[in-house]
């Protein structure tokens, strides 16, 4: 059961990368139609910037599940590297636990925004004045995923004792990460 989960989180964290990257993507290719239509066609831009940023941000928040189970997010690990492993398994609990309940706040107060957003027809202040549901639904979308996301690397830390793929400070006799799969699986709970 707790494999399931985690491989479906895991999934889940997969497919919003795959949108995050496909939203880069098509970022890049209006920031080139811009520059072509402003200084080669001396033509105005209507909705160009307002795409761009709406999608650089929906590709942040819908990127950062998988940026987790991966272990690629910026951490400072000088302490973590002189504690022993006990000490550092408890340290990576408590944060975890914290960045759990940071992205369920954060959920809330995005969710409102999306909401109000959604039944006040709010519209952007630009020519173009598309409706503002659309780029604020990746907010509570991404912290959906990414608070599903801490639970699975809860129940790694609880259940193996070891540090999800890609964390920073080592654990003596785990493999290097990055050379195994994305996550280890814990065995299953006791029936």
């Amino acid at each position: 059961m707790v494999n399931a989960y985690i491989r479906a989180v895991g999934a889940l964290s997969r497919g919003l990368a795959l949108i995050a990257t496909l939203l880069i993507v098509a970022a890049m290719l209006v920031v080139c139609q811009m520059i072509l239509l402003r200084y080669i066609f001396r033509m105005p831009t209507i909705w160009q910037t307002d795409f761009v940023v709406f999608s650089a941000t929906a590709a942040m928040f819908l990127g950062a599940p998988y940026v987790l189970m991966k272990g690629g997010h910026v951490g400072v690990d000088v302490v973590e590297m002189i504690v022993s492993e006990r000490t550092r398994a408890g340290m990576r609990l408590t944060a975890s636990v914290l960045g759990l309940a940071f992205c369920i706040i954060m959920l809330a107060a995005t969710w409102v925004q999306f909401h109000e957003a959604w039944l006040g027809n709010w519209r952007h202040s630009s020519v173009w004045a598309p409706p503002l549901w659309i780029p604020l639904s990746a907010l509570p979308a991404g912290f959906v995923v990414l608070c599903l996301q801490y639970v699975a690397q809860i129940l790694i830390l609880l259940t193996t004792g070891a540090a999800p793929a890609g964390t920073h400070a080592p654990i003596a006799g785990q493999q290097a990460a990055g050379t195994g799969d994305d996550l280890p699986l814990p065995k299953e709970f006791p029936r």
